[in-house]
Order: C-alpha cells, then sequence, then structure tokens
C-alpha cells in the first residue's frame, strides 16, 4: 500500500490547521488509504514526520499558508494547497497525491538528498543554530547586495541624503542588517520551542543588537529564550478551557521578560566586550596571521563540506559582517567553491582514472561549484574519501589563505562567481578569482596523483 504523508497549517495555528488534518484523515479512512498527518498550530508541532516516514512516503501532501519546513520533502512528490482546499476536496488531494510517480535520481539529487540526510541528522543545540543561520541569510545576502550595488555611485555617495545610493543603503545597511541579529536569535528559539519562542528570541536579538553584543549575544539571546519558553511550557498548566492563553499571552510574556532582562542586566556587556575585542583583532591582523586564519577557514569549508565543521566557518564569517569585517566572509566563499570545480577539474586533465559516470558527475559539479555549493562534492568524497578530501582540503586551504593575502572582501555570504560582476561586492576581484583558480588547481593536482588508473585503459 502508497503511504501519503500531509501536513497542515494556517497562520494563526488554531482552527484550519486542524479541520484539514481531521478532513484528510476520514477521507483517508473512507479510502483505506495509510495516512499520517502532521499539524503545525499554536501549540506547535504535533504528530511530526519523522524522516524514516518521509523516505518511505510515495507523496507528500502539504496543506498550509505557513511555512511548514517543506525542504524535508527534497526528492519526494508533493501536492501543495492552501490549507483551506484540504478542508473542501480532501478525497481529491489524496487521488492527486496517489497518481503522482517518483521523481528521477540524477546527480543533482543526490547531492540535494545528502544535503537532506545532514539535515535531518541534526540535533540539539547545532540544529536550533543552523535553523537561525538558515532564516538569517537571506537578509544578509540581499542586505549586502544593496549596500554593494549603492557604491556603484561612488563610494561614499550614500551620505548625500535623498540620492538613490542613500536609499539603498538605508535598505540595505540600516534596514536588512538590523534585522540579522533579531532573526538569528528569534529562529533558534523558534527552532527549541517553536511558535512561543519567537517573540522572546526576536525581542532578545533586537537587545543584542541594540547593547552591541552582535552576532554572539545574538546567539545566547536566541538559546536563552528557547530554553525559556520551553521550560515554560512544560511546567505552566492550566485548565483546559484556558489552556489557549498559554501560546498567546502567558508564555511570551513571561518568556520576553526573563530573556531581555538577562540580556541589559548580565549578558550584554560582557559579550559586547568580547565582541569589540575579536572585531579589533581581526580589522588589526598582520598578513601572516591573516594567511593562517584564511588558511583555517577553508580548510574547515571542505573538510565536511557542508557539515558541523562547514557551517561553523560559515556562522563565523557571515556574523562578522554586521561588524563591518568582510574579509573572512570572501576566504569562506571563495574555499567553498573550490571543492567542486577541482574534482571537475580533475575528472577533465586524468580522464582515465575516472569512470564515464564520475565525468559526467564532474559537468554537474562544476555548476554547483560555482554556485557556491560545496555540497556538490559530496558524491564523490563518499566513494573515495581517503583521497578526495584531502586533495579538496588542501586546495580551499590555499583558496582561503591567498583570499586573506591578498586582501579581498565580501559584502554577500552567497551566490558564487553570480556577485562578482557586481560593482563594489568584492574588492580586489581579479586577485580573488586567481585565489579561486589556484586552489581548484591543487585540488585537481593532488586528487590526479592520489588515484590510481581504472582497471580498464578505457574510461569510456
Amino acid at each position: 500500500m502508497k503511504k501519503i504523508l500531509a501536513v497542515t497549517a494556517c497562520p494563526t495555528g488554531v482552527a484550519h490547521t486542524y479541520m484539514a488534518a481531521e478532513s484528510l484523515i476520514k477521507a483517508a479512512k473512507a479510502k483505506e488509504i495509510s495516512l499520517k498527518v502532521e499539524t503545525r498550530g499554536a501549540v506547535g508541532v504535533e504528530n511530526e514526520l519523522s524522516e524514516q516516514e518521509i523516505s518511505e512516503a510515495h507523496a507528500i501532501i502539504v496543506a498550509a499558508d505557513t511555512d511548514v519546513l517543506e525542504s524535508r520533502f527534497a526528492g519526494k512528490p508533493v501536492v501543495r494547497v492552501p490549507v483551506a482546499q484540504a478542508i473542501k476536496n480532501p478525497a481529491g488531494l489524496l487521488d492527486e497525491a496517489l497518481a503522482k510517480e517518483a521523481v528521477a535520481n540524477d546527480y543533482v539529487k543526490r547531492v540535494e538528498q545528502s544535503k537532506s540526510e545532514r539535515s535531518s541528522a541534526r540535533s540539539g543545540p547545532y540544529k536550533h543554530l543552523m535553523t537561525g543561520v538558515s532564516h538569517m541569510l537571506p537578509l544578509v545576502v540581499a542586505g549586502g547586495l544593496l549596500i554593494a550595488i549603492s557604491f556603484m555611485f561612488g563610494i561614499e555617495a550614500f551620505k548625500v541624503e535623498g540620492t538613490f545610493a542613500a536609499a539603498l543603503m538605508d535598505i540595505g545597511g540600516n534596514s536588512a542588517f538590523a534585522l540579522m541579529v533579531p532573526v538569528l536569535a528569534g529562529f533558534i528559539a523558534f527552532s527549541i520551542a517553536e511558535k512561543p519562542g519567537l517573540a522572546p528570541g526576536l525581542i532578545g536579538g533586537m537587545l543584542a543588537s541594540s547593547i552591541g553584543a552582535g552576532f554572539l549575544g545574538g546567539i545566547l539571546a536566541g538559546f536563552l529564550a528557547g530554553y525559556t519558553t520551553q521550560f515554560l511550557k512544560k511546567y505552566i498548566k492550566l485548565p483546559r478551557n484556558l489552556e489557549g492563553l498559554k501560546p498567546i499571552l502567558l508564555i511570551p510574556l513571561i518568556a520576553s521578560a526573563v530573556t531581555g532582562l538577562l540580556m541589559i542586566y548580565v549578558i550584554g556587556e560582557p559579550v559586547k566586550a568580547i565582541m569589540d575585542g575579536l572585531t579589533n583583532w581581526l580589522t588589526a591582523l598582520g598578513t601572516t596571521n591573516a594567511i593562517l586564519l584564511g588558511l583555517l577557514l577553508g580548510a574547515m569549508m571542505a573538510f565536511d563540506m557542508g557539515g558541523p565543521v562547514n557551517k561553523a566557518a560559515y556562522t563565523f564569517s557571515v556574523g562578522l559582517l554586521a561588524s563591518n569585517v568582510f574579509g573572512p566572509m570572501a576566504a569562506v566563499m571563495a574555499a567553498g567553491m573550490t571543492p567542486p570545480l577541482g574534482l571537475w577539474l580533475a575528472t577533465l586533465i586524468a580522464k582515465n582514472k575516472f569512470t564515464k559516470e564520475e565525468r559526467d558527475a564532474g559537468k554537474a559539479a562544476s555548476v554547483l561549484g560555482i554556485s557556491f555549493i560545496t555540497e556538490g562534492a559530496i558524491p564523490f568524497a563518499a566513494s573515495d574519501p581517503f583521497r578526495v578530501i584531502p586533495s579538496i582540503v588542501a586546495g580551499s586551504a590555499v583558496t582561503g589563505a591567498l583570499s586573506m593575502a591578498f586582501g579581498a572582501t565580501l559584502r554577500a555570504p552567497h551566490g558564487g562567481i553570480f556577485v562578482l560582476p557586481i560593482p563594489n561586492a568584492v574588492s580586489h576581484l581579479g586577485l580573488y578569482a586567481l585565489a579561486i583558480v589556484i586552489g581548484t588547481v591543487v585540488t585537481a593536482v593532488m586528487l590526479s596523483v592520489l588515484k590510481k588508473p581504472l582497471k580498464s585503459n578505457n574510461p569510456a
């Protein structure tokens, strides 16, 4: 029997979420279909779908008017409708889901599957931190690029009030970047305590930003708000007819007050001192220390290709953008592009050491590489880790070190080569591109030396 999964969610998380779930369950029973429904309401996620259930499902019905973490379903057929549709026509949605066909599993799909598996393997504080970072990133990307575009009119054109450059700077720097830390903290708390944690997290993040505690303060505020909210959810008990007050009134009120007071009187100032010290150290780095930092960040980006070590380097660099420190971000993006590009080049210069399937996969990896998707190297590393991983780590370390040595800076934390043509998005553009090329060549040459020729002299 084909298994169908469903997720229902409405903006308020009260009535339609549960009405839609009930309609789907009744229709599935009438049709004798195996169905499980996850609801995302005001009290949080109930009946949550497991990774095993998702992998075994034939298709997923997403009946929602809000975010339901749909990235979990990468590679699965999905029927997407407004939540009201599941109430009106549940039988039709089930029939549509049953009629869906499996998605082809090409190289890019394998990469997406690897990313999804890694995401599902995250747990505890790391998972919560990555949830905050992933929601913060669009603000950083949009804000950084808008700031860079404002520089097209002159490096100080934004200082003239009323100009187009000033407007772009106001949008990117004074608005998008101002939201970075609150959103980071808010969604860390959301990951821990679901919807009731969002308001305390946002408030704590805003306080961290206004105090000057930066992204470190935002991270601490997010965890503080999240775990405080989780504690209150567990231990505040009300009569059943008053339960609706918990997620809307009591928990946000108490958790926000606790988080805010601790940020103001206990956490804020010490973390601000740490951030100020870190910023001053980074801006005063000598050439030797800058090269060593770039070497370390570059190696971390390639070491696990999107895993915890990679994300630690990336999060560190993204967080520094709010403090106007842009060098580490440049090193990290360049080093993250190098592994897939180096593997692609290796399949070209050492064809006799790769199968035809691997050479075809190399073409796809090159596209992922220029797009700054380091995970494009995962299928190669999984099949030959003892040769591939040292090669890509060496190439990325060289790229990161060169980027820092050249004094390259980057104002947008993503986009790969597609952000390079934007004036002032990257400084020392020619040398920056050279660092990427050199690292790519290092990876390709090293892998070509380490890999043994195929048993057949004809690699086709």
